[in-house]
């Protein structure tokens, strides 16, 4: 494909290697442990302040792909699959959808048959103190910033840059296990987060756009936000 070729012949190990230090090492330390500590004390609240640090995470990562993959090389969003897809990908779409809430369940249902924990300090900051504020911010942070940055660097970048130089399968099962990586250390998602990994990658290979992932990882995320206040 021409778009693939394109990004194929400039971006290198350079690229490759800033950018998972920025994913590995700086937003771990400097954003997720030192301004989030900084701003809970702010805050005195984890889904504040977790909100907050969200929203920079989104910056850094977003303007990461665009000063060190994109810009220097004179490419643009489309190259990470910022791009219309066809009508038709819709099915697939909602099919996606219905298969990682049937599969998301039932992991949760036997993490609960083996008394493994599935909180996080955020979802329980917003159970003790559930109002239309909180619950948008959360909402809002879960199902619409998360997904956008995620999935341009996880997907956009990162799988296709694998995709590119060790093939689809290697591609999207790596690509997933650093997906998969950094949320720990909320280790009660992990199952979750490597199989929506390989899907969002899966969706993004077949259509040509991180949209469609977009789209599903907007939608699980906005339901588990809705399960959390009921």
């Amino acid at each position: 494909m021409k778009k693939d070729s394109t990004a194929s012949s400039k971006w290198t190990y350079k690229e490759f290697t800033l950018l998972l230090l920025l994913t590995l090492v700086f937003v771990p330390f400097f954003i997720e442990y030192l301004l989030h500590g900084f701003l809970l004390r702010i805050f005195q609240d984890r889904l504040y302040s977790g909100t907050a640090t969200g929203f920079l995470m989104a910056i850094v990562f977003t303007l990461g792909v665009y000063f060190i993959a994109l810009k220097p090389h004179h490419l643009k969003w489309f190259e990470i699959g910022l791009c219309r897809f066809t009508k038709s990908y819709w099915k697939s779409i909602i099919y996606w959808i219905f298969i990682l809430i049937v599969t998301n369940c039932m992991i949760l249902m036997l993490m609960y048959l083996f008394h493994i924990g599935v909180e996080n300090t955020k979802t329980e900051s917003l159970q003790r103190n559930i109002t239309w504020f909180t619950f948008s911010i959360a909402f809002i942070s879960a199902a619409i910033i998360s997904p956008i940055y995620e999935e341009i660097f996880y997907r956009g970048f990162l799988y296709k840059w694998m995709k590119l130089r060790w093939g689809v399968r290697s591609g999207i099962l790596f690509s997933s296990l650093i997906f998969t990586i950094v949320h720990i250390p909320t280790y009660n998602t992990l199952p979750v987060n490597f199989i929506s990994g390989l899907v969002f990658a899966w969706t993004y290979e077949k259509s040509g756009s991180i949209i469609p992932a977009m789209i599903i990882h907007s939608v699980l995320n906005g339901i588990a936000v809705i399960l959390t206040v009921l």
